[in-house]
């Protein structure tokens, strides 16, 4: 039965030893990765029109769209993050935007179409947050322009 089975799943140049070897290789356990003290979150403030504010712990990597959606921050992202609107607009610090990459010149396009652009202006979505980012506050603007329903807010996934 044994050979059944390696028949099956070997290329016609393949021994029965290479075959055993490569599935040994792939059932090797790969080490758990455990979070340091560096990587155990990066705090971010988000404070909204009103001036309140709501204080997040998150992993480096994500965006600041998929942040706010998953701790209940009311940015909008009416495109889900494809770069297709302006609703997820942000106002970052000055030492932070200066740290970011430069904006894409599609995020430009869509930046042109925000309600009050300021120069430290992102989209959320394109803004993947760094363990240098900790304690960052993240300003949303008074209002936004949402081109497919004026005042409707999607509900995040």
């Amino acid at each position: 039965m044994l050979r059944q089975v390696f028949r099956l799943t070997m290329a016609p140049t393949t021994t029965m030893a290479t075959t055993i070897m490569r599935m040994r290789r792939s059932c090797h356990a790969v080490p758990v990765r455990r979070f340091s003290s560096v990587a155990r979150g990066v705090s971010i403030t988000f404070c909204d029109k009103s001036g309140s504010r709501k204080t997040v712990v998150c992993k480096p990597g994500e965006s600041l769209l998929e942040i706010a959606h998953a701790n209940e921050v009311d940015l909008e992202g009416a495109c889900e993050g494809s770069l297709a609107c302006s609703t997820c607009h942000v106002i970052l610090e000055q030492s932070v935007y200066d740290k970011l990459e430069e904006p894409s010149d599609e995020e430009n396009d869509m930046l042109d179409l925000a309600f009050g652009l300021t120069e430290t202006s992102r989209l959320g979505c394109q803004v993947r947050v760094t363990n240098d980012m900790d304690g960052m506050v993240v300003r949303l603007p008074s209002a936004t322009r949402n081109m497919a329903v004026d005042g409707y807010v999607p509900k995040p996934h």
